[in-house]
């Protein structure tokens, strides 16, 4: 038996086995299990999404020798001969290559005939836009009043060339297209059920490279399949597609977080000696900081693998530079056309992050002067001290007074800035909970105890960002992760404190001659419970 390709052997036999247009299985399941059936119904939608395969369906479930029914039972000689193409009474047409209105005519011949074989007459009329005006002309009539015998599934990827004559007397079912998770578990299905090995990052890239297509994710899965000698990996996958590996891609982010041009450039220089287009670089790393903005947002959204991979990043990049980033990005991919070749229109992108990112408030004692406005250059930025001394709140400057260098607090300041915020409440809970990563009047990066994370909020994250921007007297970057924290947080250094004190106290005692006496003469014993460090009672 010849080889059959899995678009083909994996098409969709019944209603039930579709992926992802349940919002037009459902009213066309209600209508055949209520006997609500229309008579002319129109299937919209990209190509690959299942227009035909729906079309199909809904005549195996007309014309079932079990009966109208949204369950066909895929085994008598109706349902076998619609999937097999060859159902008399299923006229399927393909109106680009027969737009003409003698054909229309032709095909609309024997409309008032019964079927020969089944319950109705089918007309399957795939991209019924390509027929011409006379053809529309010619088939209105009989689609306003067609025989009762007469159904016609009319199918499109462009409803918006059909005129409104034919709109008006169709149902229309507007198919979506599918989204990467949904494409990548029907492939992965397949693969298991044609045991052929494979990973969840080769499914992952095939399933992005379908763009919202079934039929295409079926038809990369076949060829990549073929080229990885019958498995598929990761390695083989980029390989066929031309993408990008995911390590330039953290190379060129970690290069954007350190201000690194050099290395920036050198990602490309290799991507282009690889032989891999360019443009394909800034695909990536447009999608990459999409993941990165939705973990920031909320890391429920993201794949724990993927999310792994991306927290570094998250941490090291603030929101506002990742939606900066984005944007130039964008814009990037709209001119590459515009310049001398893509190779270079992807490096001036890629410097113009570097460029345009928010510069620091300060660029220490050693800034200079850029032009007349007296703007801190990039270059100057490097020049200055990595770190500058800690200053206390007592020599912070003002919200209105610029800072001379940054300020760089130690993980052991963090107690004390807590304290300094004057928060409440829960907000209060999560910042005692935390320590520092980064800490700077620049840039706040927290670790959330892992015990605590039910603390972590957006509008808690909110509040703790307004109180540093307030106590820093500038607009602070702020970054929490649920983690195991570097360092003591405020909380594990109060509870310590309290431990070492009631410790003191109980040896305090203990070692009281007045005490120790007690014991000795009316055999006595102290009771642990009732030994409070001094000052206990009046704290709050």
């Amino acid at each position: 038996m010849s080889y059959q390709v899995l678009a083909r052997k994996w098409r969709p036999r019944t209603f039930a086995e579709l992926v992802g247009q349940s919002h037009v299985v459902r009213p066309l399941v209600n209508a055949l299990e209520r006997d609500r059936l229309h008579h002319a119904f129109l299937f919209t939608g990209t190509r690959g999404v299942g227009k035909t395969t729906i079309a199909r369906i809904l005549a195996k479930s007309l014309n079932c020798e079990t009966g109208v029914t949204s369950q066909p039972c895929g085994k008598c000689s109706a349902c076998v001969e619609v999937d097999e193409g060859r159902f008399i009474d299923l006229l399927e047409v393909d109106a680009a290559s027969r737009t003409k209105v003698d054909d229309t005519r032709e095909l609309l011949e024997n409309v008032q005939y019964a079927p020969t074989r089944g319950r109705y007459k089918v007309y399957l009329i795939d991209e019924v836009h390509m027929l011409s005006g006379h053809s529309f002309n010619a088939l209105l009539k009989t689609l306003e009043e067609p025989p009762p015998h007469v159904k016609f599934l009319l199918a499109t990827t462009d409803p918006q060339k059909l005129p409104v004559t034919v709109l008006s007397r169709c149902l229309q079912f507007s198919l979506k297209r599918l989204s990467p998770d949904e494409i990548a578990a029907q492939l992965e299905k397949i693969l298991e059920a044609e045991t052929i090995a494979h990973d969840r990052d080769s499914i992952r890239l095939l399933a992005r490279a379908a763009d919202g297509s079934m039929r295409d994710g079926l038809s990369l899965l076949d060829q990549a399949i073929a080229f990885g000698g019958g498995q598929l990996n990761e390695a083989d996958v980029r390989a066929m597609l031309g993408t990008i590996d995911q390590d330039a891609i953290d190379r060129v982010l970690s290069a954007l977080s350190a201000g690194e041009a050099r290395e920036l450039l050198a990602v490309v220089r290799d991507v282009a000696d690889h032989g891999i287009d360019c443009t394909g670089l800034l695909d990536e790393m447009l999608m990459a900081l999409h993941r990165i903005a939705l973990l920031q947002a909320d890391p429920s959204l993201v794949a724990e693998d993927e999310a792994e991979r991306l927290r570094p990043h998250a941490a090291a990049i603030g929101p506002e530079d990742v939606q900066l980033y984005y944007q130039i990005g964008l814009l990037g991919c709209r001119d590459l056309p515009l310049a001398t070749d893509p190779r270079t229109g992807v490096e001036m992108t890629l410097l113009r992050m570097l460029a345009f990112r928010p510069a620091p408030a300060s660029a220490g004692p050693e800034r200079s002067q850029a032009g007349e406005g007296g703007r801190n250059t990039r270059a100057d930025l490097a020049r200055a001290p990595a770190t500058a001394p800690s200053v206390s709140s007592a020599t912070r400057p003002s919200p209105s007074t610029p800072a001379e260098s940054p300020v760089v607090a130690t993980t052991g300041d963090w107690a004390a800035i807590v304290e300094a915020l004057g928060l409440a409440g829960l907000v209060r809970e999560l910042a005692n909970n935390t320590a520092p990563e980064t800490l700077s009047n620049e840039m706040v990066s927290l670790v959330l105890d892992e015990s605590c994370g039910q603390f972590l909020s957006k509008d808690r994250e909110a509040s703790l960002k307004q109180a540093l921007d307030r106590h820093f007297g500038q607009s602070v970057r702020l970054s929490i992760r649920v983690g195991k924290p570097p360092a003591e947080t405020p909380a594990q250094q109060r509870a310590r404190s309290r431990d070492e004190r009631q410790q003191a106290a109980v040896e305090a005692i203990n070692s009281d001659p007045n005490v120790r006496a007690l014991r000795e003469k009316f055999n006595a014993r102290v009771n642990p419970d009732t030994i409070k460090p001094a000052g206990t009672a009046r704290q709050s």
